[in-house]
């Protein structure tokens, strides 16, 4: 009977393997799998979800889901391209003189003011604080503790409702942006932009304190800022001192996602906050999703917002007939470590992925001619690589306020010439970037406009164009420059000592001595000894702005694709010196020409007579060369085949709703790429069985042997 038993339990315990050894190691139930659900992953809690607060990458890939600016950029042109989001059309532009009538004399234009037409059919996800009384008051605007006491989650409450997106809620975010107390990011960029705005802001901020030391709510309503006008429910008027058509860009960011009042008097109330129920933790907006669940120390999940306007996936011709959004839910789990994360993408428990310096060998071949592509592995997966260089620019600064490397001389400009030569910014990239990189020619990246492919976009202080590519000049150019420089061989004419130079850093950990060890090696080529100077970056940042460095390494990332917003890092008026260190050029570089040229193409529209002006700029900067043009980053996605209308676009953050997902195919590879050997396992039970019968059958045999002896003794 024992051995029946024994028999009957393994036969269930193999039979339980064989129905459930496709998802011994599934984080995913299977009803997730074979839904409409996006699986990503994020390595860091985001901090704020407060669009007038956040300006994290990290919390834009959620946030961007959320909210609405009225403008976005358009998923598949090049260059980057505005277009409407929550706007019937592109926001008209009128330019006025001093006495606030319409001229088209440019020399006149004391203000340009933008009008807003919004779409009537935007509505937000719904939401308690929009949840109203006969009276239009508001229903949860003045919980109880006793209200509270059930009260974890923004869901919680039993009443949701929705309300269309009026014109009101875009003043209102301009109005919380001007709160100091709201530590926006962008207030002092805005300040010079939008009429009073400084003025408001000084008041309301007074406003603010007041009303926290009462214990009251701020009605940002009752208040206005004079260039900021509320025409009617569809219609916003926003008057900007001057002409700044950069202003468009701006009005594509989260920064000007529309709040509603509602929102803002609901998160207030104390009891809420207590519970960290707030704007930076439950967003309400009019985007394709929601943040149905925010738990920044294992999960956030992004739901569809069924409310969500008519939109459709942007096609070259007419009209595409593909609504958006496509994914239903998206699922971002928390992944502290790089290795799990990457094996669990190789295993299909996540659609996309970035690729680790430790897995790079694993997924990436580089070509003889340094080209990048996916080793055999992945294609055997079926696994895209989904490649674009960043609007972005890494490079070393000469400070021109220093009597070594700066100045305006020829032999000045001969010395940093050398230099930039010396460094091997191709040889940079394959050791430290595995090959993600693009060797610069000036501070404008592809993508942006000014930026010239080919032999008219090359440095000709830096490269040759040979047999139609661009070649770094040979060591002997640059020791021939060093010498012109009074520098021959790195040895000093009127001194007769060797050149020293200083370089600051904050790289001081034992992985970053590598990349010092490769830094001196670039000027030891030039027969010029490098100090490192490393330090903290609170100290790094403190001796930049004093201009108190030599030499220094920086990057720039675009707020929005337009050379102004990457020129201005050299505009002599930007000088951390000359700005008590509130300036953004670092390399305290003042060029008369280029900073004329600079202040006529700031405002200009992106015209052929822009571009002229751009290339004069970029050549008196190559022949400068406040900077050794390091390169512009390259970003590389991979992504499994079901992933579908995947498409680089570093500008925009709401991308998600143009991407597709084919759950059956993700369910079947899933389950071919991770069917569990059970082999040995099979085995393990048979010995297992076979012992405990064998034990089983000598107990019998000695139970008989003690029987048989107690019935000889009777």
């Amino acid at each position: 009977m024992f051995l029946h038993i024994l028999f009957a339990t393994f036969v269930f315990m193999f039979a339980g393997m064989s129905i459930y050894a496709d998802v011994w190691n599934n984080p995913y139930s299977k009803n997730q799998l074979k839904s409409n659900i996006y699986f990503s992953s994020f390595f860091s809690a985001p901090k704020h979800l407060d669009p007038v607060i956040s300006y994290n990458a990290n919390e834009w890939s959620i946030l961007g889901q959320i909210y609405e600016p009225p403008l976005q950029y358009n998923y598949l042109k090049r260059p980057y391209t505005l277009e409407p989001l929550t706007l019937k059309r592109m926001p008209e532009v009128v330019y006025l003189d001093n006495k606030g009538k319409e001229t088209s004399d440019e020399n006149r234009i004391a203000y340009s003011r933008y009008r807003l037409h919004l779409r009537s059919d935007i509505f937000y996800h719904p939401h308690p604080a929009f949840v109203k009384d006969t009276y239009g008051r508001l229903v949860y605007g003045a919980l109880t503790q006793k209200e509270l006491a059930s009260i974890e989650d923004v869901y919680d409450f039993s009443k949701q409702q929705t309300r269309r997106l009026k014109a009101e809620d875009y003043a209102y975010a301009i109005k919380r942006m001007a709160v100091r107390q709201y530590h926006s990011p962008i207030l002092d960029s805005m300040i010079p932009y939008i009429v009073g705005l400084r003025a408001f802001s000084k008041k309301i901020s007074a406003v603010a304190r007041g009303k926290k030391a009462l214990h009251r709510p701020l009605d940002l309503r009752a208040y206005h800022i004079k260039g900021v006008k509320v025409i009617d429910d569809d219609t916003l008027e926003i008057d900007i001192y001057g002409k700044y058509p950069q202003f468009l860009y701006w009005l594509a960011m989260n920064f000007f996602a529309p709040i509603p009042w509602e929102a803002d008097l609901f998160y207030q109330q104390e009891g809420l906050h207590a519970k960290n129920i707030s704007l930076d933790s439950a967003p309400v907006g009019t985007g394709a999703y929601y943040l149905a669940q925010n738990d920044p120390n294992r999960c956030m999940r992004l739901k569809r917002n069924t409310y969500f306007h008519t939109e459709y996936y942007p096609t070259a011709g007419k009209q595409s007939s593909q609504k958006l959004p496509f994914i239903d839910e998206a699922v971002y789990m928390l992944e502290k470590e790089s290795i799990p994360m990457w094996n669990k993408f190789l295993q299909g428990y996540y659609d996309a992925s970035g690729i680790a310096s430790e897995a790079f060998d694993q997924a990436v071949q580089i070509g003889s001619s340094g080209e990048m592509g996916l080793s055999d592995a992945m294609r055997k997966k079926g696994i895209r690589m989904i490649t674009s260089v960043q609007p972005s620019i890494f490079y070393m600064a000469f400070n021109m306020e220093d009597p070594v490397v700066g100045g305006y001389s020829p032999k000045q400009q001969k010395l940093r010439q050398a230099i930039s030569i010396a460094q091997n910014e191709e040889e940079y990239i394959s050791i430290f970037m595995n090959g993600r990189g693009v060797p610069a020619q000036g501070p404008i990246p592809p993508g942006i406009f000014g930026y010239e492919e080919g032999k008219k976009g090359t440095n000709p202080f830096m490269y040759e164009w040979y047999k139609g590519k661009r070649v770094r000049k040979g060591l002997d150019v640059a020791k021939r420059l060093l010498a012109e420089a009074g520098y021959p061989d790195g040895i000093s004419q009127k001194t007769g000592k060797r050149l020293k130079l200083y370089y600051d850093t904050t790289a001081t950990g034992p992985d970053d001595r590598a990349l010092m060890e490769w830094r001196r090696k670039q000027f030891a080529k030039l027969g010029i000894t490098l100090v490192i100077r490393a330090t903290d970056y609170n100290r790094f940042q403190e001796k930049v702005r004093k201009g108190k460095v030599q030499l220094f390494s920086w990057g720039w990332n675009a707020d929005y694709p337009d050379p102004e917003n990457f020129l201005f890092l050299l505009y002599g008026k930007n000088a951390v010196v000359d700005t008590d260190g509130a300036g953004i050029n670092s390399a305290n570089y003042k060029n008369p020409v280029f900073d004329k040229l600079f202040e006529e193409i700031k405002s200009m529209e992106n015209t052929p007579k822009r571009l002229a002006k751009i290339e004069q700029m970029l050549k008196i900067l190559q022949k400068d060369a406040p900077w050794v043009w390091g390169f512009y980053p390259k970003s590389v996605a991979l992504v499994h085949s079901w992933f579908g209308n995947v498409n680089a676009n570093a500008m925009a953050n709401n991308t998600l709703k143009y991407k597709r997902i084919d759950p059956q195919e993700r369910v079947v590879k899933q389950e071919a790429w991770n069917r569990p050997v059970t082999a040995p396992l099979y085995w393990l039970v048979c010995i297992l069985l076979l012992g405990i019968s064998l034990l089983y059958v000598a107990y019998l045999r000695k139970e008989k042997t003690v029987i048989s002896r107690s019935k000889e003794r009777e």
